[in-house]
Formats: C-alpha cells, sequence, structure tokens
C-alpha cells in the first residue's frame, strides 16, 4: 500500500496532501489506520527523501519505503525477514549499519542543493545542519484561544481534564501546546469557538500589528483567516478588521470558522488583485495593515515537507518581485501614524528583509519600528532585534519573518 501510493505522490508534480487524498478516494477500501499507516510514512519519507534516495541508489519505489522503515522509522529487520527477499535482507542490512554523518551537509539536512547554497550566505553550516533536522520532524500542533469565547486558563483546565497534554505556548499569550497531534475537529472547545489551530509564530505576527478597539485594520492577504480573527479577538470584537484574499475558496474556508469565533468585526471580501478598486476605497485610511505576503513557504517545511523539492530559485525570484508590489501597495493604504506588518513564512532574505529594505529605501516617509520592543510592550519576552525571525530549531515555531514600518508623515 505504501510503495503504491508512494509511486503516486514521487512525482510531486502537485502538493503532496492533495496527491494522497486522490490516492485515499481511488482506495475507498482502506481503513482509517491503513490511511494513517500510510500518510505518516509518505511524509515521513518526503522529511527523508534526499537520505533514503542516497542509500537506495538508483532502486525503485519498494526499496525506498524499506529504507524509510529500517534506516528512519525503527522497525525491526529481523521482524521483516518473512516479506523480505534475500537480496533485499542484504541490501538493507548494510544500508542499516552505514553512517550517514560524514555525508554532504545538502543529504544530512535534507535539503535541495540551491537551497543549501542560499543559506550559506546567512547561515553557518553547523546551523543549517541543526535547521533541516528540525524540519525533519513533525511540528506539534499549537492552539490559539479565541479570548470572546473564554481564557487560556479555562481551555488548557479543560484540555487536561480530558487527558490532553498541554502546556502553555513559550511567548504567545493567547497560545497553548500539544506534545502530540489530536483530531480536534468533534472537540466542544473547537465547535464552540473557543480555540484554533494556529502556529505560534503566525500568533506572534498579530501582535506586531498591535491592533486597538475601534480601529480599522486590513489583512491584506487573509488566506482562511487565522490571523483576522486573531486580530478581531484582540480588538474585543470593535472596530472592524478587512480580510482581504484572491481566492473564493480560502475565504470560504472563514466563513465557519468566523461563526464558530463570535466575531462581529471581521469583513471577509475578495480582491482581484492588490490594484482592486475595493483597495482603492481604503487609501489612506486604515490604522494598521498586516501583509502576509505569498512566498516561497520554506518556513513550513515540518507541515509541508514536499515543498523544497516543488519549490525553485526561478519561484522564489518570482515571489520577490509580487511581494514588492503588494507591500508597495499595502502601504498606501495607511493614515499618517499607521503601522504596517510585512511578514512570511519563508526562511530566505531574499524574500523578507530584502523586501523591506528595498521599501523603505523607495518610500522616505516611512520607518522601521523595532520588533523587540513591541512585543516586549505586550509583555512578550521574545527578542530577535528590529526584525522579527523564528525558526523551528531555536524557537520550536515554523519558520516566520516579520518586519514593522510605520507611515511617519504628519
Amino acid at each position: 500500500m505504501a510503495v503504491a501510493a508512494w509511486r503516486m505522490i514521487a512525482p510531486l508534480d502537485k502538493p503532496a496532501d492533495r496527491l494522497l487524498t486522490r490516492y485515499f478516494r481511488d482506495h475507498r477500501e482502506l481503513g482509517v489506520h491503513d490511511r494513517g499507516f500510510i500518510a505518516d510514512t509518505l511524509f515521513g519519507m518526503l522529511r527523508h527523501k534526499r537520505l533514503i534516495e542516497h542509500l537506495a541508489g538508483d532502486s525503485g519505489p519498494r526499496l525506498l519505503v524499506l529504507v524509510y522503515f529500517v534506516k528512519l522509522a525503527g522497525l525491526n529487520l529481523h521482524g521483516m525477514q518473512p516479506l523480505l527477499s534475500r537480496a533485499e535482507m542484504q541490501r538493507l542490512q548494510k544500508i542499516k549499519a552505514q553512517r550517514t554523518d560524514d555525508l554532504a551537509l545538502a543529504i544530512q539536512s535534507d535539503f535541495p542543493d540551491w537551497l543549501v547554497e542560499k543559506l550559506r550566505h546567512f547561515m553557518p553550516d553547523a546551523d543549517i545542519l541543526a535547521l533541516g533536522r528540525s524540519m525533519q520532524n513533525p511540528a506539534p500542533l499549537d492552539l490559539r484561544i479565541n479570548t470572546v469565547r473564554a481564557s487560556r486558563e479555562e481551555v488548557l483546565h479543560s484540555l487536561r481534564s480530558d487527558g490532553v497534554d498541554a502546556q502553555l505556548a513559550p511567548y504567545s499569550p493567547t497560545g497553548i501546546r500539544l506534545k502530540k497531534r489530536i483530531s480536534l475537529s468533534r472537540h466542544p472547545l473547537f465547535l464552540t469557538g473557543k480555540l484554533e489551530v494556529q502556529d505560534e509564530g503566525s500568533q506572534l505576527i498579530c501582535y506586531l500589528t498591535a491592533p486597538r478597539r475601534h480601529e480599522m485594520i486590513v489583512d491584506f492577504c487573509a488566506g482562511s483567516g487565522g490571523k483576522a480573527l486573531l486580530l478581531g479577538a484582540m480588538m474585543q470584537n470593535r472596530g472592524r478588521v478587512y480580510a482581504f484574499d484572491v481566492s473564493d475558496k480560502r475565504l470560504a474556508n472563514l466563513k465557519p470558522r468566523l461563526k464558530r469565533s463570535g466575531l462581529s468585526n471581521i469583513f471577509p471580501q475578495r480582491i482581484a488583485h492588490e490594484n482592486d478598486a475595493k483597495i482603492k476605497r481604503l487609501f489612506g485610511k486604515i490604522d494598521r495593515v498586516l501583509v502576509d505576503a505569498p512566498c516561497s513557504g520554506l518556513g513550513t517545511l515540518r507541515r509541508n515537507p514536499d515543498l523544497k523539492w516543488r519549490q525553485s530559485q526561478q519561484a522564489v525570484a518570482e515571489l520577490a518581485q509580487k511581494q514588492s508590489q503588494i507591500l508597495e501597495r499595502a502601504a498606501g493604504l495607511l493614515k499618517p501614524g499607521g503601522r504596517l506588518v510585512y511578514a512570511s513564512c519563508s526562511i530566505l532574505p531574499e524574500e523578507n528583509e530584502d523586501i523591506v529594505n528595498g521599501f523603505l529605501s523607495q518610500q522616505p516617509q516611512f520607518r522601521q519600528l523595532h520588533c523587540g520592543n513591541i512585543l516586549a510592550q505586550q509583555g512578550i519576552a521574545l527578542d530577535t532585534g528590529e526584525f522579527l525571525r523564528v525558526l523551528p530549531h531555536t524557537h520550536n515555531t515554523d519558520g516566520f519573518f516579520a518586519a514593522v514600518v510605520e507611515n511617519s508623515n504628519a
């Protein structure tokens, strides 16, 4: 089963989760446990794809799966013997005994060569290896409390009463972290809108936005609305949060979340592009703008390990052009004294610092604010400097970047 599923998704011409969903749709006879086993195997293989391909050589999908089982998933080779040919057994014994700590950095970190070369421009090899290894592990399940519905203490107590190993998230005042992933779709806390799934790094970006009651806020690239919902709750259901996105599907995913949340200050609106008339009407009127820019997503490899094999240098360069255009257009929404947060879930400077520095060099009326100072004002003890940079191997979050600029025109 796992071999057939790997054969189907291995070309990675589409996102792995979408391909896996298609595989399960074509094999409805598979039960819950079989589906879970296949999904865990395939995503584990994607996290270690380069290593298992190196160890297996030019062999086919079956040996790739077997290498993953015996070298990385901890299956007992002796117990697998009845399922193996003599040649497979001998090959796997050699692979299991093979050292991997002397392999090339790109193989150990499980990054493509082009990404390693980019990382080497601003990160030593030891940090690249630590980053890569951290991204080979699944992410913890981070939750965000909806403070309109409940307090963090109430939700934490309820989860622990249900036997869930839940802890306070280390940074976000509304965050809770679960050591083990559980299904929440039918949990009463989820159904009543008291909690949402949201990575802690994503939550911190909203705290940089620091919205206040009665303000007008724009979430420029809202997606399915996780950040817009947190902004609305931080405003205590006062003011207005415009949730803009170009995708009807993503905005449709916001509707049930908004209904559960109890918020009435969120206004989802589809836009055709960054020059849409709906945006023009708000020029110079907005207090805060959050731009969670479309990006390579390379900070989310714990969740989306296939991305490192579907992205390319050319795609990153094209995204950087788009990011600059979006930032420039979004900044026009701000009134004098207004604040803009530019964020991405990329780890590359050309999608992050370079975009912000390029913008500031062309827009002298804007000045950069210190992210660490803004977080400290809200009781968050996290100072990564002028920019916010969080990474899985240092903060146990997805890789996020953010910068804050202010329209200083009087």
